[in-house]
């Protein structure tokens, strides 16, 4: 087994923990390098406990869009869902019917669009997931307009504090600029 060395999201572990870390008891941490490998490297959310004094949200696989993907639940959970492994959140893994799809789309929208801005907020690529390969063939069309427009509304509106906190940081750290243009498909008409 290779040992993980340096994860390169060692710059948004830094910039949450400087954030969030005294603020709210909770730090970010990456699977990889935390060592947790195989099916120990996945995302999850533990609150503190006897083991851990503060809470804990693991991205997986190293990677930055994990941390961001993780981050926005996060972002979404208020403080008694903060207390809750995983946020209390059902999740049925890869593989789910055309039903347990629909379900996970419903909450997997305001999430992806909170990630989706702060990926340009740091210039990084987002791909929207319905995260089911092995599971029935859904069309993720229905799916991806309504995150483009929880984007466009958060950003219209205003997004979760942690969150708009966040995406500031990002910005100043990173240099990406986030605008109403940038969060439209391809199929769908810039208005």
């Amino acid at each position: 087994m290779l040992k993980h060395t340096q994860c390169q999201c060692q710059i948004i572990i830094t910039l949450f923990d400087e954030l969030f870390l005294h603020s709210h008891n909770t730090q970010l941490l990456c699977a990889l390098c935390d060592g947790r490998y195989g099916e120990a490297d996945e995302p999850v959310y533990e609150p503190a406990n006897a083991v851990h004094s503060h809470h804990q949200l693991v991205f997986a696989h190293g990677y930055f869009s994990s941390a961001l993907h993780e981050i926005s639940h996060w972002c979404l959970a208020g403080s008694s869902r903060r207390l809750l492994e995983d946020f209390g959140y059902w999740y049925q893994p890869d593989g789910r019917s055309a039903l347990e799809q629909a379900e996970f789309e419903k909450v997997e929208i305001k999430p992806q669009a909170i990630e989706w801005l702060l990926s340009l907020a740091s210039k990084t690529v987002f791909v929207a997931s319905a995260d089911n390969l092995s599971g029935e063939q859904c069309d993720d069309v229905a799916f991806r307009l309504a995150l483009s427009a929880q984007a466009r509304c958060y950003l219209s509106n205003g997004l979760p504090d942690r969150a708009a906190l966040l995406l500031s940081t990002l910005q100043r750290k990173f240099g990406g600029q986030v605008s109403l243009d940038q969060l439209y498909w391809p199929e769908e008409a810039y208005k």
